[in-house]
This record gives structure tokens, C-alpha cells and sequence, in this order.
């Protein structure tokens, strides 16, 4: 591990977490071996904490007809565009392990425009980056082309979803100045 701060804001010790978020962080902890900076960050204000798991949840785990990679897809691709170093690397983790693919990732953070994706993913992000950077600009035209690749309205409210609670998580982390934890930059690599 770094000797840098995870977070400009107080981090509480585990024992003096609530139960539900201390258990939380357990089980996470014996699920892959540590405890993401993000929960330990956000744990400064629990009742925030809460919301945010339930939001993600909600948002990242529930079946879709968006694969949990490709909605790890829309997080690399509008983290990068809001500049969070945390989420482009964590969720760039996880994208990896959830597409099997080692390279993924980064194609999607760098530039998604030139990343082996296929053009209904291209679409997906297109959407995404419009809602993370420009969202009054979203009309019937985006609607009509992400039917056309497929999407159903539910998968577009999903695409929306997704960008738009990640730009609120983007700029938490980054005001909180939210280091990634080393764990995730070799995770899903080999």
C-alpha cells in the first residue's frame, strides 16, 4: 500500500463504524481481501454511506438488459470524462474481471471511440458520455438510435442511471481526493 491519505477527510476506524456498514466492510473484505477506499472514504458520513451502497446497488446489480460489464463500460468511459482517477481505476478492475478481457479497460478509458466494442456498446457510450457531459441536450433523436441498436426504454433509463450516479460519485471522489487502492490497478490483468 501507498503512505499517501485515501481521503482529505476523516477516515473512522472500523470498530467505530455502525454495525451494518462495519459488517458491510467485513464481508466485502473476506469477499476479495480488502476493503475499497470508497466505502472507507464514504463511511464518514453514514447515513450518505447507506444511500450510496442502495443507489449502486440498485443501479449495478439488478438484472438489466445492460450486461454488468457494459454498465462497468459506461462508468470507465464517463469517469475518464470527469476526470476520477478512482473510479476510472477501480471500475476499470472490475470492467476487466467482469469482461474477461485485460485490455478492455483501458481502450474504454483512453478513447471508447477506437475500443474493440461493438457498435450497440458504441452507441450505449455515446448516450452516456451525452448525459454525464451535456444532459439538456438529450432529445427523441438519442432515443431513436438506441432503439435501433436494440435498447428498450428500461436499458435507456439504465444508461442514464449509471452515467448520471456516477457523476455524483466522480465529484465526491475527486473533492475527497479519493486515492484508488493498489489492489485494483493488477486486478482482472492475467
Amino acid at each position: 500500500m501507498t503512505d499517501h491519505p485515501i481521503s482529505r477527510f476523516p477516515v473512522p476506524d472500523l470498530d467505530d463504524m455502525p454495525d451494518d456498514i462495519r459488517d458491510l466492510m467485513t464481508s466485502v473484505q473476506e469477499k476479495i481481501g480488502f476493503i475499497p477506499n470508497v466505502f472507507l472514504t464514504l463511511a464518514h458520513r453514514p447515513d450518505e454511506f447507506r444511500a450510496f451502497v442502495a443507489y449502486h446497488d440498485a443501479l449495478m446489480e439488478r438484472d438489466s438488459g445492460l450486461s454488468k460489464a457494459e454498465r462497468e463500460m459506461i462508468v470507465v468511459a464517463t469517469s475518464n470524462a470527469n476526470s476520477c482517477q478512482y473510479c476510472v481505476v477501480a471500475h476499470g478492475a472490475i470492467l476487466r474481471i467482469r469482461a474477461k478481457n485485460p485490455t478492455i479497460a483501458d481502450q474504454i478509458a483512453i478513447n471508447y471511440r477506437k475500443a474493440d466494442i461493438t457498435p450497440r456498446q458504441m452507441a450505449m457510450l455515446d448516450f452516456a458520455m451525452k448525459v454525464s457531459k451535456d444532459a439538456g441536450a438529450v432529445c427523441e433523436a438519442d432515443f431513436e438510435t438506441l432503439h435501433q441498436h436494440g435498447f428498450s426504454d428500461d436499458d435507456i433509463w439504465d444508461i442514464a442511471g449509471v452515467s448520471a450516479f456516477f457523476g455524483l460519485s466522480n465529484r465526491m471522489a475527486n473533492v475527497t481526493a479519493m486515492r484508488p487502492n493498489d489492489e485494483f490497478y493488477m486486478m482482472g490483468r492475467k
